[in-house]
């Protein structure tokens, strides 16, 4: 699923009125209708006492549609219009005159604190203030507003994006933002729905479909996509009757030091359970009789040292190298590891302490092989970038870097992102579970484990994402999220992979596109 930017979604709203040959407030109607919809879907007649909050916006215009269709199907409605301006937009005034039309209970105009109406725990607040046009900071009664929305413990369900949360930055004051319980958004989801700075302002989010020029939605290029299975099915390969372990690659994977020998364990499992046909661990003396035993499936090399990697000779030709983990950072591996890269062209998934030597020398980024991949997790992220000032800089850093250098770089988090030539690809799948020792290397060696098989790195980035995420979504049924262990991901590659060709449950129009996780 793409992500437009608001410029995009700007252009889409034009677009679809001029080729359907209807104006701008018939297309509010129909948004306006289908958060209604949405609702009555929901509450079937319930007499819970619905208030909605308008703007003086668009945003408002669609608050105060959703309200007039409240008002006709004869649900308790409370409408309000939040007066932060003077200036009203045309749309808004129109559908303004409609609900007088339809009530004498005209909208109550509310202009300070003062004004706030009594809110219980069991009421619904609608939310419909502001839009993602807001270009300036929320007056300071407006987030006193949205206080009194969070003190209330109302549900509160947000129009198209949680009031004062811009689709392009970060908030300068967390007060400032509705926090929705429930935020519909017209047609696709918004990027700061998967950031952490700005995620936390909608529990969950669905996309509801408004009528976007289909044409419009399907040929305009975004910056970010929205992975799901839908879009990682295509890149699946199904497996051949006549082929063999040779078919699907010979996978190396290079780390480990005395006492860290588990993390190649985890990554050389994770190889194999995503689909390897081969495997050989370069690692320290000390690690054989634990590799040898925890995974008899690999072969091993060991380097001359006995406690860590220092001198990387290697006389196979291995399809893709996994290298980092379990590494350490000390002079002679540092040494060993510069004298690798600048020697290397086979395809590379660099992990944990690789990125931590490179970090501390640069110019090692340019002897890495053309669409390395990179699996920092936030911490060696910011080593190798600097310090960014919120997730939107860091987004910029990291494109920057993929960009210099040809990389793939995954930013590990609860939506692990994926820059790749000036995108995002944002992931779907994955829980509170994966937050535990070793997922990181599992995650390295599925990556590892699907180039090995002829996936391209990209591919295989995005796909093993997925399937990581997927992973700890299906083992959780058996697992509590404290209960999960790196190897418990391993475990359920497998019911991951058979998940993607499980037949979905029908959902209706409005249930397409929601995610249980956000």
């Amino acid at each position: 699923m793409k992500i437009f930017s608001k410029e995009q979604i700007y252009e889409g709203d034009k677009l679809t009125t001029e080729k359907q040959g209807i104006s701008f407030n018939e297309l509010m109607e129909r948004a306006g209708t289908q958060i209604f919809n949405w609702l009555h879907t929901r509450m079937q007649g319930a007499q819970v006492p619905v208030h909605v909050f308008c703007g003086i916006g668009n945003n408002g215009g669609d608050g105060l549609v959703v309200a007039r269709h409240l008002v006709t199907h004869g649900y308790n409605v409370h409408t309000y219009v939040v007066n932060c301006s003077d200036k009203r937009s045309k749309d808004f005034l129109v559908n303004y005159d409609r609900i007088k039309n339809v009530t004498k209970k005209w909208p109550l105009l509310l202009t300070c604190k003062e004004e706030f109406p009594l809110i219980h725990r069991d009421d619904i607040i609608v939310d419909c203030v502001f839009g993602i046009g807001l270009n300036r900071p929320v007056d300071e009664w407006v987030k006193q507003l949205f206080q009194h929305f969070r003190m209330s413990k109302a549900f509160t369900l947000s129009v198209d994006i949680p009031s004062g949360l811009y689709p392009d930055k970060v908030p300068e004051d967390e007060n400032g933002v509705v926090y929705a319980n429930h935020t519909l958004s017209f047609q696709t989801p918004k990027l700061v729905f998967f950031l952490p700075q700005t995620a936390r302002y909608t529990q969950q989010w669905e996309a509801l479909d408004i009528g976007i020029d289909p044409e419009y939605l399907f040929t305009t290029e975004t910056e970010a996509e929205l992975i799901g299975k839908y879009e990682v099915i295509p890149m699946y390969r199904p497996r051949d009757k006549f082929s063999h372990k040779g078919t699907y690659g010979h996978a190396m994977i290079i780390g480990g030091s005395y006492g860290k020998m588990g993390a190649i364990v985890l990554a050389g499992k994770a190889v194999m359970a995503a689909g390897a046909g081969l495997l050989t661990n370069f690692i320290p003396k000390c690690g054989n009789i634990i590799l040898q035993t925890a995974l008899p499936e690999a072969m091993a090399i060991m380097d001359a040292d006995e406690e860590v990697i220092s001198n990387i000779q290697i006389d196979i030709q291995p399809t893709v190298i996994g290298i980092g983990m379990g590494m350490e950072t000390d002079k002679k591996t540092a040494a060993g590891l510069e004298a690798f890269l600048k020697t290397n062209r086979v395809p590379l998934v660099v992990d944990a302490d690789a990125l931590n030597i490179i970090s501390k020398k640069k110019t090692l980024l340019k002897y890495l092989p053309k669409e390395s991949v990179l699996t920092p997790h936030v911490k060696e992220l910011e080593r190798l970038v600097g310090a960014w000032s919120d997730d939107f800089d860091k987004l910029k850093r990291a494109k920057s870097l993929a960009k210099k250098h040809d990389l793939i770089v995954v930013i590990k988090g609860a939506h692990t992102i994926t820059v790749y030539k000036d995108k995002l690809f944002v992931n779907t799948t994955g829980n509170p579970a994966l937050a535990t020792a070793g997922s990181g290397d599992v995650l390295t060696g599925m990556i590892t484990g699907l180039i090995s098989q002829g996936y391209d790195p990209f591919e295989a980035s995005v796909f093993g994402i997925y399937l990581h995420g997927r992973s700890a979504d299906i083992g959780l049924q058996d697992h509590g999220f404290e209960s999960f262990v790196a190897s418990d991901i391993i475990a359920y590659v497998g019911e991951a992979y058979k998940d993607l060709f499980k037949q979905e449950p029908e959902t209706t129009p409005q249930e397409e596109g929601s995610t249980e996780q956000e």
